[in-house]
């Protein structure tokens, strides 16, 4: 019975803090969802309970069935996202000009993900502060006032990510609890005044309000969508916690929006004049608990943001590990969770853009109109690769679904279109940014790399002996840096041919990157020559790799640590971006934290 009730405690607590930790975008959509919507059509009866019914099917088809099913039915070691089904899609195409379209695929995905991660703590925080203008007294408050307090709160949230948030997010599960009860109470309250609205289960409904409204209607789809915002998280944190927690949560959290949904419905139903309906519909029930309900909602708000930047730090690690993106300094801010990781650079350029997309569309209504472009591209590139995935496994009944949901996909992407000369073309422009550093950064490493004129092993090896038979050795062991000995880099060579440094114990360095997200194992691999050996550390392409304690503890202690530098000179301007990229990022040999006093820098130049 203990073991029993030990269990239960402990799903129940997983599930708690997946709540805390995955659908803080998704939960805090109800805020601004409908209020924007009905912005763009009229609050007729029939309309209600049309854009209902479409709220409804889109949670269910794109949230339930895209997300909480088929791609977390496609996990690899625990593990999800856009990378993740490029990881299992890629090998399953071999080396193809398919297998290019799905990386192309996957570096927008990313790019968008990141757009959106600008986006969704500024109309997260900047919708729920404006919340204050209900408060008695309060209703004349300025709107700079209301983006003055959004964007402390903004500032004050990022400036706390170095300390890292292991021991906040405890409470991150049980606010998340409070809001989510607090969704569904408030929307059962309501839906007992008009129970009418629940019709809207009915697709029928969806389907008659696309109908008789046409194009426009057509359009609505692209504010829709932002009750699906955040859906794609639980795919993206799947290796955080576990798909079980995940999808417990989910379970928990859809009855609660969908009631919420219907109530805020019901509401507007009956007060057609509501123009902030969620706020609107707390301050009509209960005006004692608004002002508690407003602070509750500013702290989901806050909890969703975070959620964003902890996932924006992990999306950008995925991309260092894989080879995509530059190194950048990161630091770990917890002993016990390797997710728990902060970025500098990262955090303050997002910092940065959420106070001027704040500034610029001052009103969380205007940012609507800008958010969505990105979180459909983002479902519809996750749609075409898993279709992909199950037409090649023979799965068809999930191949079948994926199509659905991937039409669904386009026609919601297509939908927002008509947002990009009204503001969207801001999600374009802040996913540009990554993807124009993932392109020319693989690019330019590519043809760095054909340019390095690297020597045949066999040539090496030779010279090698004919050096080691003719000068002294230095005592000690020296490190080097190298993916692969079978062409020997250019820095190797110039050491040891050229300069004559050749220690008693050389040994090459390769850090392996595995298939799988986690681990990290080491063994010594190949003697090549007398004093001349490989070392290989195989390491999962999540993980946070210390490798200075890796060497340790098998016992190397370097004399001294050669690695490779490049020096590009080039009047090309993409080659000089990357250059600039080269210089402005850290060596790989900082990025690992090597002892700098026994570091030594080879120059290479090139012209690119």
């Amino acid at each position: 019975m203990q073991q029993l009730n030990g269990g239960l405690r402990s799903r129940a607590g997983s599930t708690v803090k997946a709540l805390g930790l995955v659908f803080g975008d998704i939960g805090t959509s109800p805020i601004y969802t409908l209020t924007v919507i009905f912005f763009l059509t009229a609050k007729t009866p029939e309309n209600v309970i049309g854009v209902l019914s479409l709220i409804f099917w889109t949670l269910m088809l794109l949230v339930m069935v895209e997300y909480a099913w088929l791609a977390m039915s496609l996990g690899k070691k625990g593990e999800g996202g856009t990378i993740v089904l490029r990881e299992l899609l890629a090998p399953m195409l071999g080396q193809t000009r398919k297998a290019q379209v799905v990386t192309i695929l996957s570096y927008i995905g990313i790019s968008l993900f990141a757009g959106d991660g600008v986006i969704t703590p500024a109309i997260s925080i900047l919708s729920a502060v404006e919340g204050i203008l209900l408060i008695p007294g309060l209703e004349g408050t300025p709107q700079n006032t209301l983006i003055a307090i959004a964007m402390v709160i903004a500032i004050g949230l990022f400036a706390v990510q170095s300390y890292g948030t292991e021991k906040v997010s405890k409470i991150f599960g049980p606010v998340m609890v409070l809001w989510f009860s607090a969704l569904f109470i408030s929307g059962l309250l309501s839906v007992i005044d008009a129970p009418v609205v629940l019709q809207a289960f009915s697709p029928h409904y969806a389907a008659s309000f696309l109908l008789h409204n046409g194009l426009a209607g057509f359009f609505i789809l692209s504010e829709v969508i932002l009750c699906a915002t955040g859906g794609e998280a639980l795919y993206a944190d799947m290796g955080h916690l576990g798909r079980a927690p995940i999808f417990r949560g989910w379970l928990f959290v859809f009855p609660a929006l969908v009631t919420s949904y219907m109530g805020q419905g019901a509401y507007l139903s009956l007060h057609p004049d509501a123009k902030n309906v969620l706020f609107e519909m707390i301050f009509n029930e209960s005006v004692l608990l608004y002002i508690p309900f407003l602070l509750l909602s500013i702290a989901a708000t806050i909890i969703a943001s975070q959620a964003m930047i902890s996932g924006m730090f992990s999306i950008i690690y995925q991309c260092m590990s894989t080879r995509i993106m530059p190194l950048f300094k990161v630091e770990y801010t917890s002993s016990d969770l390797r997710s728990q990781i902060y970025i500098g650079l990262v955090n303050w350029a997002l910092l940065a853009s959420v106070l001027f997309i704040m500034f610029i569309f001052r009103e969380s209504a205007n940012l609507a109109v800008a958010y969505g472009l990105a979180v459909t591209g983002t479902m519809t590139i996750t749609g075409i690769m898993m279709t992909w995935i199950f037409l090649l496994r023979r799965e068809r009944l999930k191949a079948g679904a994926a199509v659905l949901v991937t039409v669904v996909d386009f026609a919601f992407l297509i939908s927002n279109m008509y947002k990009i000369p009204h503001g969207g073309y801001w999600s374009l422009i802040l996913a540009s940014v990554p993807l124009a550093i993932i392109l020319v950064y693989t690019a330019g490493q590519k043809r760095m790399y054909l340019m390095m004129k690297s020597m045949d092993l066999d040539v090496f090896l030779d010279k090698y002996w004919k050096i080691c038979k003719r000068i002294a050795r230095i005592q000690g062991t020296a490190l080097f840096f190298a993916r692969d000995m079978q062409k020997v880099s250019p820095y190797i060579y110039q050491t040891i041919l050229t300069n004559n440094i050749v220690y008693t114990d050389n040994i090459v360095v390769s850090l392996v990157r595995l298939e799988q997200p986690f681990g990290i194992s080491w063994a010594y691999r190949e003697c090549y020559a007398e004093g001349l050996r490989q070392f290989e550390i195989m390491v999962g392409y999540m993980e946070l790799v210390d490798v200075g304690k890796v060497l340790k503890e098998a016992g190397i202690d370097a004399k001294a640590i050669f690695y490779g530098m490049e020096e590009i000179t080039t009047k090309n301007p993409l080659w000089k971006f990357f250059a600039l990229i080269k210089r402005i990022t850290p060596s790989y040999i900082h990025f690992y934290k090597l002892p700098p006093d026994r570091l030594h820098g080879i120059v290479s130049r090139l012209e690119m």
